[in-house]
């Protein structure tokens, strides 16, 4: 019998079921984590895809522009920088209108101009505006424009989709903690008996514990393994589907989630055996038919 109990059951059915439900729940709370760790990359890659758009003066020759390309690229806030000529603002307006503004007006209205896309830490209202006023300084800048609207909306909404994720993560990491828990105690039910056995021989409650504790740990480990497969597995099929993905998912943020994963799985199902067994141990044998 002391045999038996040391060594866990691997492959049984008991055990098979609880590596595939524990497993099913790190999966859920792993892509939680991943929501929440690319809350912030997804929050800086929108942020960093709204345009400052800064016109430049008629008389400008390619000097000037040079000077000012080198001037902005300096420049602390400045994500990317990209020129647009004249001729190609009028080609890219060609384009997307399907008529050339030049043959009814007779010369080319538009101005040459940069296109600013600033980094995520000034995309906001207020350091743009300190942005926009640098900017007008020189006289060889004819105004500059930016979708302010769009900005706000921007910033008001990642606010609230941060509330709400936050919401969302400490409610699914109770809802996993509740399923691991209740599937262990489940187990652990089913050998409430052999527990009372046990000591009812004299064994100690260290003892008895080991085993499961035991047990506990391998179905952390595999269950976080399978869980973290299947999450790896997902995220190169988005990046696949989509490359953009690789600007929010990087490395690091796979690396976390894989860390939460298992740690979480480890932790969890550990506490929740411990705690489980702790509560048949104290009961008397008649409590456990009471049960």
């Amino acid at each position: 019998m002391s045999s038996s109990h040391k060594t866990p059951v691997i492959f049984s059915t008991q055990f098979l079921t609880s590596l595939i439900s524990t497993s099913l729940v790190l999966i859920l709370l792993g892509t939680i984590v991943l929501f929440v760790l690319c809350a912030k990359n997804l929050s800086a890659y929108v942020r960093e895809n709204i345009n400052i758009t800064v016109l430049l003066n008629d008389d400008i020759n390619g000097e000037q522009i040079k000077s000012i390309h080198k001037t902005l690229s300096e420049q602390a806030f400045v994500k990317s920088l990209k020129y647009i000529s004249k001729e190609q603002a009028l080609k890219e307006q060609c384009k997307d209108m399907g008529t050339d503004p030049t043959e009814f007006l007779g010369y080319n209205p538009f101005t040459a101009s940069f296109e600013i896309k600033v980094k995520a830490e000034y995309a906001n209202t207020s350091n743009v505006n300190k942005i926009i006023n640098h900017l007008k300084k020189s006289n060889k800048v004819m105004d500059v424009v930016y979708q302010k609207e769009l900005m706000d909306s921007v910033n008001n909404n990642i606010r609230k989709f941060s509330v709400i994720l936050l919401v969302i993560a400490v409610l699914f990491t109770y809802i996993s903690f509740a399923l691991i828990n209740n599937t262990v105690s489940l187990t652990i039910f089913s050998k409430r008996f052999t527990i009372n056995t046990m000591k009812l021989v004299g064994a100690r409650w260290g003892f008895i514990r080991r085993p499961f504790l035991n047990n506990a740990f391998l179905l952390g480990v595999l269950s976080a393994l399978i869980a973290d497969g299947v999450i790896i597995g997902g995220i190169y099929w988005l990046m696949d589907y989509d490359p953009e993905i690789k600007s929010i998912i990087d490395m690091q943020v796979i690396i976390i989630t894989s860390a939460a994963v298992l740690l979480f799985g480890l932790i969890i199902t550990y506490l929740c055996t411990y705690f489980s067994l702790s509560r048949y141990l104290r009961m008397s044998s008649n409590e456990l038919y009471h049960i």
